[in-house]
């Protein structure tokens, strides 16, 4: 233990990964719009193919790119993100591999801040994540999302990855209280996923009524950037989350789905993630 104040010894959002996600929301703000955050799932449909996506969503409009790390058991992801995971774990996928992807998709793309998606039982297991941490900021990710890890017990692997320069981010949903979105707020690093609805992950055709309300008093309560997340499909939920003042939105089953049946189709992915771009303007 040592003699600094709490607030610097729990949280990552002074780090150097932090900093790059804070520029990445900082240059779409000026621009007048949240920043667009599109999800790429690694291996999927093979290693060589998403890492094309990858480089497709970035070229397309992407500020920020989320990796999934393809897990056997993710918690969190509805059918479409479930079957690409289990795609690509089939054609040979594993975190190794998923951490190459990710230092290929760096080294193209350099200014793109990456933050991986996976689970607390990837990245950390038994231990501390001390080495999943380590190997994540030298293959060039910025941040990480764990998307089942709490502030709770995340405080172990916010120190090993704060060590490292690596923003842990966490997660708040619409039944999360109040005092308790302030205080996970206040630890999570670069900015703070907001989950739009109760529920998995998946495209909807509406996202809810409240979700604007959502979005304002979340937006409100937090110190980093929020980004908007969960059955977010199309260009119209992007605008009504930009116009509730989100910092950012974050696409994903969507984008598998817009890959086709093969996981190949890279020209109607980037048509939609541009699409997506155009609507992130904060119009009112």
């Amino acid at each position: 233990m040592t003699g600094a104040p709490p607030s610097q010894l729990l949280g990552t959002n002074d780090t150097a990964g932090a900093w790059r996600i804070a520029k990445a929301f900082a240059a779409a703000r000026a621009e007048g719009r949240c920043a667009l955050i599109p999800y790429v799932v690694a291996g999927y449909p093979d290693a060589e193919t998403s890492l094309r996506i990858a480089i497709a969503a970035a070229d397309a409009g992407a500020d920020l790119l989320e990796v999934g790390l393809p897990f056997s058991d993710p918690l969190a992801d509805g059918a479409t993100l479930q079957r690409a995971s289990g795609v690509a774990l089939a054609a040979g996928a594993t975190l190794e591999r998923s951490l190459r992807l990710i230092e290929r998709i760096g080294a193209a793309r350099p200014d793109l801040p990456l933050v991986p998606m996976a689970y607390a039982n990837q990245v950390i297991g038994g231990g501390d994540g001390e080495a999943v941490a380590r190997r994540l900021a030298s293959a060039g990710a910025a941040g990480i999302i764990v998307a089942d890890l709490t502030p709770d017990e995340g405080a172990p692997f916010e120190a090993v990855a704060r060590a490292v320069g690596l923003a842990v981010v966490y997660l708040v949903a619409p039944t999360t209280p109040p005092d308790r979105r302030a205080a996970i707020a206040a630890r999570s690093g670069g900015f703070l996923y907001c989950v739009s609805l109760v529920g998995v992950t998946g495209a909807r055709t509406s996202l809810p009524r409240t979700v604007g309300r959502l979005v304002r008093e979340v937006t409100a309560a937090s110190p980093v950037p929020v980004g908007v997340g969960f059955g977010v499909s199309k260009p119209a939920h992007v605008q009504a989350i930009a116009k509730a003042g989100a910092g950012g939105v974050i696409v994903a089953s969507a984008l598998v789905d817009a890959l086709g049946a093969d996981g190949h189709d890279l020209a109607t992915l980037a048509a939609l993630v541009a699409d997506l771009r155009t609507a992130t303007v904060h119009a009112r």
